[in-house]
């Protein structure tokens, strides 16, 4: 993570990387040294790790001045690369005449996971013919982005879901109404379009 933060600082042309370089890696050594910490890496669905290190990320940018929206901005371009890849997927996965049904799967076995280990808690899970429908109330990621007081920050990972359904359309619909980064829930909607036209 310390590349990428590095690569995030080169992207802003920042005329003294070393310290603030330096500065990040220290705040992120006293972060997975924390009480905290330690009540938030015990989720086997979730990288307590990887989360903190963005956290870290979003804390040095926002010190540096950078609104909630241009941190988000800033955080995603450093994944450019990463997340070109997994679009690429999802695409390969859009020209499957099953794509929607691979959609549903993956919703089940999370489902069944983030219960398993208590990362989430669902207020509604329904399956329907061609419809996934699910209300969340409580989430780990908005937990620890929270603690450091940047709930909203946790955005980019909510956004995962709406960059993979983005690129996952020729047989899939996908509906967010909230999410927990800055509601009390996060709602989505899944459908399979041959099913649910209009």
């Amino acid at each position: 993570m310390e590349v990428l933060y590095r690569k995030i600082l080169a992207a802003l042309n920042d005329p003294d990387p070393d310290r603030k370089q330096e500065a990040y890696e220290k705040r992120l050594t006293e972060m997975y040294n924390s009480e905290k910490y330690a009540e938030h890496n015990i989720y086997p669905t979730t990288n307590a790790e990887y989360i903190y290190a963005i956290i870290a990320i979003c804390l040095e940018l926002k010190g540096s001045g950078l609104s909630d929206k241009e941190t988000i901005d800033t955080v995603n371009s450093g994944f450019s690369g990463r997340r070109n890849f997994f679009k690429y997927l999802i695409r390969c996965i859009d020209l499957l005449p099953n794509s929607y049904q691979i959609a549903e799967r993956w919703n089940i076995s999370d489902y069944d996971k983030r219960v398993k280990d208590g990362s989430i808690s669902y207020d509604q899970f329904e399956l329907s013919d061609g419809k996934i429908e699910y209300s969340i109330s409580r989430c780990a990621y908005a937990e620890m982005f929270e603690t450091y007081g940047i709930r909203s920050l946790c955005k980019i990972f909510c956004m995962t879901d709406t960059t993979a359904y983005s690129n996952l359309t020729k047989h899939v619909k996908f509906i967010r109404y909230s999410d927990l980064s800055d509601g009390d829930c996060c709602h989505d909607i899944i459908l399979d379009k041959k099913k649910n036209k209009g």
